[in-house]
Parts: structure tokens; sequence; C-alpha cells
């Protein structure tokens, strides 16, 4: 039985070939095509890789938070609508735990390099 690569490898080998092989060889705006290209594949390979698990997190803690079940979306729902009605502190520990790990689990897909993300990361041991 011959193994398939996964799709995060394939979109890993994509982007590789952009930066390594692609980007090198362009100039201009062919070379800016190319790294934004690159960027998408990187950011689909992120989705593919990480989502999963920072939506299964993301629904723990919001299902603890609120105390009931739903669905992500439903939950993120009554929770926009607990603190808008005020019927949720916004100063709670809690709240704020989730919406800071909600925030990393995020940049850890969408802009794992920015200097801010990497230095909360330093700053909690976990870079």
């Amino acid at each position: 039985m011959q193994e398939q690569p996964t799709p995060s490898e394939i979109l890993a080998t994509v982007a590789a070939f952009l930066r390594d092989v692609a980007m090198p060889q362009l100039q201009g705006h062919a070379s800016f095509t190319a790294r934004v290209a690159m960027n998408a594949v990187e950011l689909v390979r992120r989705e593919i890789e990480l989502r999963p698990a920072a939506d299964h997190r993301e629904l723990a803690r919001l299902a603890a938070l609120l105390g009931q079940d739903g669905s992500l979306e439903a939950l993120n729902g009554e929770l926009a609508s607990q603190i808008r009605d005020g019927r949720i502190d916004i100063h709670s520990t809690a709240l704020l735990e989730h919406l800071w790990q909600t925030t990393m689990d995020k940049l850890a897909i969408d802009q794992p390099a920015y200097a801010s993300y990497q230095d909360a990361l330093k700053g909690s041991g976990a870079a």
C-alpha cells in the first residue's frame, strides 16, 4: 500500500517551491505575487493543521464560561449577547483568559511571525 501525502504536506511542498525556487528567480510584481501566493498556501496549511484543535479548545472554554453547550457559532453569539447586555463581567478573569487564548490561537494560524505574538509566546514560556 502506498502512503499518500496529506493535504498539509502537499501545501508545505507548494509553499517551499514558491519560496525556495520560484521567488528567487522572479522580480518586481511577479516576485510580489509569488510571495502572496506562498503566504496564502501557508495560511491554508496552518488552517488545516491548527484550526480543528483551536476550535475545540475555544468551544470548551465557551461552554465552561457560559455554562451551556452549543455550536461554536451559537456560543460566540451568546457570549457577545451576554457582554452587550452586561450579564457577564468584562473584567472577569475567565472571560479575559478565554479572549487571550482565542486570540493567541488565531494568531498562530493567521500571523505566527507577528512580533507581538512571538513576544507573548516567549513571555508565557510556550515558544
